[in-house]
């Protein structure tokens, strides 16, 4: 039995990291924490755990073995490192921070405590990503010329438990906007499917959202090192729905990945052929959308037997590198190569 503490007891929390510890059976919710004790209590009562608005006396119980860390991203980094120094184990939302610096302190706290560090990347676990990477492994779609990967929604203020008052648009603690919220997580999906990113070449604006300076709409250009070109988007302007689709262009058939309302994979081949792919959906924060992300069961698994995680600390840095690399390139119109040029 792991015993946990979920750090921030907003939306996040709420719809993802609570409700599926609570469904693990070896998963045990024993301390909540946020600022606003009326939430902290809220999820206490609900889920028989101790409620705390200071996250340094959470930490100081001896029965809390691991932390979920669901805060502002300007508080990702401070907090998993307090937590990894307490010597929990820690579960941290995306992106795991807003600097290159502190990821890789994030990183060397658990190794100097041996202790797990995850990131809350749940694309690597979505039925038709995994399939697809089979496919691609396999050789079954030979050589990839391009692909097109795509995240887009209406904004946080439909989902957040704070609707547009959401830190979400607050620069000082979001830093990051819809690249940080919805962008990294293309970036580890392509990095899972396709390797490590070279160059990276973007347009970062805020167009959709008012009052806010966090970027609202994305698109970038990602050169892969194997020489692989393609588009990344991210956006808080897709005002009728969603869009969380990948779309994978080889030598022998394209993969749609998330692209059609019934089948999660289609692969079109070249002699014809149609493959339709009914797997499990892909997780949203739509109503009926939540089912199970799979992040929090692997984490709890990964503790439990003492396994290195799918996404360690070492892997979110390098999908947090992408991000900090395309808002970079849009600062200085410059294509940014990763190989050469170490990211803030």
């Amino acid at each position: 039995m792991m015993r946990v503490g979920v750090i921030g007891c907003g939306s996040i929390a709420r719809l993802r990291h609570l409700v599926e510890y609570w469904a693990n059976k070896n998963a045990e919710i024993v301390a909540v924490c946020d600022i606003d004790s009326s939430r902290a209590d809220e999820m206490a009562e609900k889920y028989g755990a101790k409620a705390f608005t200071n996250y340094e006396e959470l930490l100081q119980l001896d029965e809390v073995d691991a932390i979920s860390v669901c805060l502002p991203n300007d508080l990702h980094a401070p907090v998993s490192i307090a937590a990894l120094n307490a010597g929990k184990h820690v579960l941290c939302e995306k992106p795991m921070a807003t600097t290159s610096e502190e990821a890789e302190e994030m990183i060397q706290v658990a190794r100097k405590n041996s202790r797990t560090l995850m990131i809350a990347h749940n694309q690597r676990f979505v039925a038709s990503h995994q399939k697809a990477k089979q496919l691609i492994e396999s050789g079954e779609i030979g050589k990839i010329y391009s692909f097109r990967t795509s995240f887009g929604h209406r904004g946080p203020e439909k989902w957040s438990i704070d609707g547009r008052d959401s830190w979400f648009f607050n620069k000082d603690e979001a830093v990051i906007g819809a690249l940080g919220d919805l962008g990294v997580h293309k970036t580890d999906l392509i990095r899972y499917l396709l390797g490590e990113v070279a160059e990276v070449g973007a347009f970062v604006e805020t167009s959709a959202k008012e009052n806010t300076e966090v970027d609202d709409n994305a698109v970038a250009i990602l050169k892969m090192e194997s020489g692989v070109i393609g588009t990344l988007a991210a956006s808080w302007s897709y005002v009728t729905g969603g869009d969380n689709s990948t779309i994978i262009y080889g030598e022998k058939g394209i993969l749609r990945l998330e692209d059609d309302p019934n089948y999660s994979l289609i692969v079109q081949y070249t002699n014809g052929e149609v493959v339709k792919y009914e797997l499990d959906k892909i997780q949203t924060n739509e109503e009926g959308g939540q089912t199970n992300s799979h992040v929090i069961d692997h984490f709890v698994h990964s503790v439990l037997h003492e396994k290195e995680p799918l996404i360690t600390g070492e892997e979110g840095k390098k999908s947090l590198d992408v991000v900090l690399a395309a808002l970079a390139s849009n600062e200085t119109k410059k294509i940014i190569d990763l190989r050469a040029v170490p990211v803030r």
